[in-house]
């Protein structure tokens, strides 16, 4: 397993790793190319499962995970370590806590819906950014098992998992609207989603390809100036993303914003 070693790290917030999206770029290449490069010759979709279970060593379970408010739900948790966490009984209609052993990806069951796959391995894919940039955060050690920074002073108690709400993942959100670490943790995990699921080393010729069999040859598209351009980048082209790399829209249109293929006017 490829771990990653950021040149630096904020002590102040759990060691919270200080991160460039090019520098998870290159990590989630290097993931890859370890895990299974032919995803890095041929564009194609990852196994989410697969590659928690046995990449990363992971145990994957299924739950109807409970959120204190239903405007901003669960969709995926990781328990680093061995702890409780609620769930809905729906059979006894409550709320109950049950024990998760370390190491484990519980993804909602919601996402199990025929028209939620694209979430779900995203989902999934989000909780790998997690278990491999941020694993020293939640547990103190690295994904090997030795001490990341003992001398490191918490600036607040953090819990053996974290959860991931819907507006965490496919969040689009600008680096300039950064301010917590835990803002910076949720950005990292699902810039390291899209950069797994959409590596760059095929991502950008498939996407110069397409456009170019669209007789679009200025290599980006700035949206706004042309009705059937702008028709290209918001729905064809992301329809084609979605049907080769498994993601949804969402995801294929914040992809191709952040690799420069769309830009906005305004």
């Amino acid at each position: 397993m490829v771990l990653l070693k950021p040149h630096r790290v904020d002590r102040k917030n759990n060691n919270t790793p200080v991160l460039f999206n090019h520098e998870i770029d290159k990590y989630a290449h290097a993931v890859l190319a370890d895990y299974k490069p032919e995803l890095l010759r041929e564009a194609g979709k990852i196994s989410y499962q697969h590659f928690l279970e046995s990449y990363l060593g992971m145990r994957i379970d299924f739950q109807d995970l409970y959120s204190d408010d239903p405007e901003r739900p669960i969709v995926a948790m990781t328990a680093f370590q061995r702890c409780k966490i609620e769930v809905f009984d729906k059979e006894n209609e409550c709320v109950k806590k049950i024990t998760v052993p370390a190491r484990t990806v519980i993804i909602d069951n919601s996402l199990m819906e025929a028209d939620k796959e694209c979430l779900a391995l995203f989902s999934g894919l989000h909780e790998g950014g997690h278990i491999t940039m941020q694993w020293h955060v939640y547990t103190g050690e690295t994904l090997d098992g030795y001490a990341y920074d003992p001398d490191c002073e918490f600036a607040e108690e953090l819990f053996p998992y974290v959860c991931c709400r819907r507006e965490n993942i496919e969040s689009g959100v600008s680096r300039n609207k950064m301010r917590t670490a835990e803002e910076w943790r949720e950005h990292h995990a699902d810039y390291f989603a899209a950069a797994i699921a959409m590596p760059n080393a095929t991502f950008k010729p498939f996407v110069t390809n397409f456009l170019r069999e669209n007789n679009y040859y200025k290599g980006s598209i700035t949206k706004g100036r042309n009705e059937d351009w702008d028709i290209l980048a918001d729905d064809i082209l992301p329809d084609a993303i979605r049907e080769v790399y498994g993601v949804s829209r969402r995801a294929a249109r914040i992809k191709l914003r952040t690799s420069g293929f769309v830009h906005s006017t305004r």
